[in-house]
């Protein structure tokens, strides 16, 4: 289950539910762009390869320390459902992520300030029930989930593939594609499941 002791359980080896949204529940996508802009940051961190800027500066990754199961990119907030091989690396890579974005965003449209709300908040995750119900929590987070473009359920339901995205470790635990679809289509009698995955997140700030 998901548990709210976060900062006494960043630790090896550990499953987290990570959400972060903007400052004062603003906007943080504008536009395709925006979207395409930061999937391009997950590629950059959690790819196999290490790449650089055009000026030569090569780039944290973070691919042998963290796994991505899921992810879901809403206008005003984010999930990433990541799996921390290393101690300490989902703080590197939440970092990065949110620093080059915010970067980004600012010169984009000409703002100043923070972007996105001080602390992230993640839930350390213990079981395997709660992984998948959590990465359902995920991909219904859009109301029309399934033609929704800045999500991974693409990557669990159809033949997309990415190497900075891991579906599999979820996948496995049903016997299908079409049985995680039937899942994510049956969420009605999990209300309460998927209300406490709500409750704990507002609890757990990191």
């Amino acid at each position: 289950m998901p548990s709210r002791n976060i900062l006494k359980l960043d630790v090896a080896g550990a499953y987290y539910h990570i959400y972060s949204r903007g400052v004062n529940k603003q906007v943080i996508f504008t536009d395709d762009a925006d979207y395409a802009f930061f999937l391009s940051l997950l590629k950059r961190y959690l790819s196999p390869e290490t790449t650089s800027s055009k000026k030569g500066v090569v780039y944290p990754n973070y691919y042998s320390g963290i796994v991505l199961h899921s992810f879901c990119l809403m206008p005003n907030h984010i999930h990433l459902l990541i799996h921390q091989k290393n101690k300490g690396v989902m703080q590197q890579l939440m970092r990065s992520l949110m620093t080059s974005y915010s970067s980004y965003f600012n010169r984009k449209h000409e703002r100043r300030g923070p972007l996105f709300e001080s602390r992230y908040k993640a839930s350390h995750i213990d079981s395997d029930s709660y992984l998948q119900h959590i990465s359902r929590y995920i991909h219904l987070n859009p109301a029309k989930w399934r033609e929704y473009p800045y999500s991974s359920q693409k990557y669990f339901l159809g033949n997309s593939q990415a190497e900075w995205l891991k579906p599999q470790k979820i996948l496995d635990i049903f016997s299908s594609r079409q049985e995680y679809e039937k899942f994510l289509e049956d969420y009605e009698g999990q209300k309460e499941i998927l209300d406490d995955l709500k409750h704990q997140l507002a609890d757990t700030p990191y």
